[in-house]
C-alpha cells in the first residue's frame, strides 16, 4: 500500500464493517465449495479461550468450524458459557457451506436438532457419544453387534 501496511485500529474497524454471512460465502467460494461437491471433513469444537478468565470476568468461549484438510477455519461464534455450545452450534452451521462434507462433533454437540440441522445443510455426520447417555448409547451398541454378527456369517 502506498503509505504502508494499516495498523490494527484499521483492520478492526474493517472487521466490524464486513457482513459475516457474506465473508463466510466469499471464504467458502476460496475454499471451492460453492458447487456442493463437499468431501471435506468439517470439525465443529467449542474451546475455553486461555487466560480469558479474570478476577472480574469470566472465561470467554467460542465454537469453532475448520476444515482438516486445508487448516482453515470456516466461522466462530463466542458464546456467553460453555453450556450454550449446543446453542451455538446450530447458528454456526447457518453461517457455512457444508454440502456434502462429513461434519464432527463432540459428545455435547450430540442432539437430535443440531443433526437435522447437519441433515438439512445437506451434510453427513459423525456425533460422538458417551456412555451417560444410557439409552442411545445402549441402542447404537446393539446396532453395532448386530452389524458385526451378520458380517461374521457371511464372511464364512
Amino acid at each position: 500500500m502506498p503509505n504502508g501496511i494499516p495498523d490494527s485500529d484499521t483492520f478492526r474497524r474493517v472487521f466490524e464493517r464486513v457482513e459475516s454471512t457474506a465473508l463466510a460465502k466469499a471464504l467458502n467460494s476460496c475454499l471451492g465449495n460453492t458447487d456442493g461437491a463437499g468431501g471435506r471433513s468439517v470439525n465443529i469444537d467449542g474451546k475455553t479461550i486461555c487466560g480469558s478468565k479474570g478476577a472480574d470476568k469470566p472465561a470467554k468461549h467460542v465454537v469453532s468450524a475448520w476444515v482438516s484438510e486445508n487448516g482453515i477455519t470456516l466461522g466462530e461464534l463466542a458464546v456467553e458459557e460453555k453450556e450454550n455450545e449446543i446453542t451455538a452450534i446450530p447458528e454456526l452451521l447457518e453461517l457455512i457451506d457444508v454440502t456434502g462434507d462429513i461434519v464432527t462433533i463432540d459428545a455435547m454437540g450430540c442432539q437430535r436438532k443440531i443433526a437435522e440441522k447437519i441433515r438439512e445443510k445437506e451434510a453427513d455426520y459423525v456425533l460422538a457419544l458417551k456412555d451417560n447417555q444410557e439409552t442411545l448409547h445402549e441402542d447404537v451398541s446393539v446396532y453395532i453387534l448386530i452389524g458385526l454378527k451378520r458380517k461374521s456369517r457371511k464372511a464364512k
